[in-house]
């Protein structure tokens, strides 16, 4: 055997997780486990036009090219084709044109609703926001011992992809974070959107990479237009005296995981999200070489009309 084959045979071993075997093995189908997600991507059913979420808490209205996946549809995407940890509930997602869940380059968004009363806004002009980044960043470093213990890699939160913006008018704040997690070639992109709502927040959230930020600032206007509460359901519809009011303030929105005594622990599982979607499609491009190195190893052919030959007993054409 050839130096290089031998090179080539010990990583095919390592990308397999297991030895080789002595005898003659059938060879390792990661094409058939790709074949399988791609059975799973086209399973679910996308929606246009107007819809309804949460019943009538809230009402989606999607421009062209854009489009929405329920719940159920939304679970099969996270959970088996990106391998994501299960989501308790989900108002679904919103995709963009050009979407695919096996493309690398393809970014979603993610809806869901925080329950946890009215939004007081009159802390809005007081934040201090690059004070409160610092702050973010060290609560990112204290928790990363516990997230390794679960089994997650270290996080970084690197700074403000985007600062946060207030539309005081709709009630409706967005911004971005830079996170880096382990070793990751490329930093992932936490885009936020906050809908304040009369019982709580509509929580919507990018799933992409930073290589995407153009792409998802591009498109802040329109996912900030197409979703809304539905009347009675509005800030504006906030009843004093009777409805309950959050126990936290726009600041504690912004800082995710740092208002842990809130209940707010969403941004760093959206994060999450991200990071395996994108580690996941590269482990499949990998494994589709995986096995044309397999092949190779062997002595045989995978793919007869791409080497110019066909197989024994077909048929001339």
């Amino acid at each position: 055997m050839k130096p290089t084959r031998a090179l080539l045979l010990f990583a095919a071993a390592a990308l397999a997780a297991r030895p080789l075997p002595a005898a003659d093995p059938a060879a390792p189908d990661p094409a058939a486990r790709l074949a399988e997600l791609r059975r799973l991507a086209d399973s679910v059913h996308y929606q246009t036009g107007v819809v309804n979420l949460g019943g009538s808490l809230a009402r989606l209205t999607l421009p062209e090219g854009y489009r929405y996946l329920n719940p159920a549809d939304t679970a099969t995407v996270l959970e088996r084709l990106w391998h994501n940890p299960r989501q308790k509930e989900t108002l679904g997602m919103i995709t963009p044109p050009g979407f695919h869940p096996l493309r690398l380059d393809s970014w979603s968004v993610l809806l869901t609703y925080a329950e946890d009363g009215y939004v007081k806004d009159d802390d809005a002009s007081k934040i201090d926001y690059n004070d409160l980044l610092v702050k973010m960043k060290e609560g990112t470093r204290q928790a990363n011992e516990a997230r390794q213990k679960a089994g997650y890699p270290p996080m970084e939160l690197v700074g403000w992809a985007a600062p946060p913006r207030y539309d005081g008018a709709a009630h409706k704040l967005y911004w971005a974070k830079e996170i880096r997690f382990g070793n990751e070639p490329q930093n992932t992109l936490n885009y936020n959107i906050r809908i304040l709502g009369r019982r709580g927040v509509l929580v919507l959230n990018a799933i992409s990479g930073m290589s995407q930020l153009r792409k998802v600032e591009a498109a802040t206007p329109k996912l900030l237009s197409m979703v809304d509460f539905q009347e009675g359901s509005r800030y504006a519809d906030f009843r004093q005296g009777t409805d309950k009011v959050a126990t936290y303030g726009l600041a504690a929105l912004v800082a995710g995981g740092l208002a842990a005594k809130a209940g707010l622990l969403k941004g760093i599982w959206v994060a999450i999200l991200a990071m395996k979607k994108l580690v996941l499609v590269a482990v499949l491009a990998l494994a589709a070489c995986l096995k044309k190195i397999w092949h190779w190893i062997r002595g045989t052919v995978p793919d007869a009309q791409a080497a110019g030959r066909r197989p024994p007993g077909s048929p001339a054409s």
